[in-house]
C-alpha cells in the first residue's frame, strides 16, 4: 500500500486542563516556553494559550487549554494530553486518502486552526463505517507551510 502523503514530524501538543494558569506556572514559568498567542472559542469551549518551544521549521506549538464552560462538550480539559498534531505535507490528499482506507475524521472537515494553519481530526473513536481512529486519542492533521515541508526533506536528505 503506498501513502501518497508524509507525516513530517510533530506539531503541536495541546495540555487541557480546568485552570490553564497553573499550565503556564510549569509550561511557561517552569519551563520557559514562550507565549505566542491566544485563541477563544466558543464553538471548541477553549481558551488557549499558544506556546512554542525550538525555532525555525522545527518549532513545536504547544497549546495551553482550559473550557470555557467547564460543564459543554468538548471538555478540552477532561484528558489532559488533548491531543498531538502532525504536520502533513499535503493535507486534502492525506485526508481523501485516510478516508479510503476506512479512518474515521470529527466533524468540522478541514478548517483553519487556531495558529492559522489548515487543520482537521482523527475522531478518537472507531465505528462500523470507518473502523480506524485513534483509540481514544484525538489526532490534529495540520497542513505544513512550504518553509516546513522543504525543511523536513532536506533533514531526510
Amino acid at each position: 500500500m503506498t501513502r501518497p502523503f508524509k507525516v513530517l514530524g510533530i506539531q503541536q501538543i495541546a495540555i487541557g486542563g480546568p485552570d490553564k494558569q497553573r499550565l503556564r506556572t510549569l509550561w511557561v514559568d517552569m519551563l520557559g516556553l514562550e507565549v505566542t498567542g491566544n485563541f477563544v472559542s466558543v464553538r471548541e469551549n477553549v481558551d488557549e494559550d499558544i506556546c512554542t518551544i525550538g525555532s525555525g521549521p522545527f518549532k513545536v506549538e504547544v497549546d495551553l487549554m482550559q473550557p470555557l464552560d467547564p460543564d459543554k462538550k468538548p471538555a478540552v480539559h477532561t484528558t489532559p494530553l488533548n491531543h498531538v498534531g502532525l504536520w502533513i505535507d499535503d493535507l486534502p490528499l492525506a485526508v481523501q486518502w485516510l478516508t479510503a482506507q476506512g479512518v474515521r475524521f470529527a466533524p468540522g472537515g478541514i478548517r483553519q486552526g487556531a495558529a492559522g494553519f489548515d487543520i482537521c481530526f482523527l475522531h478518537p473513536k472507531s465505528n462500523a463505517e470507518f473502523p480506524i481512529a485513534g483509540e481514544g486519542v484525538l489526532v490534529e492533521l495540520v497542513q505544513a507551510p512550504p518553509a516546513v515541508v522543504q525543511a523536513f526533506a532536506q533533514l531526510a536528505g
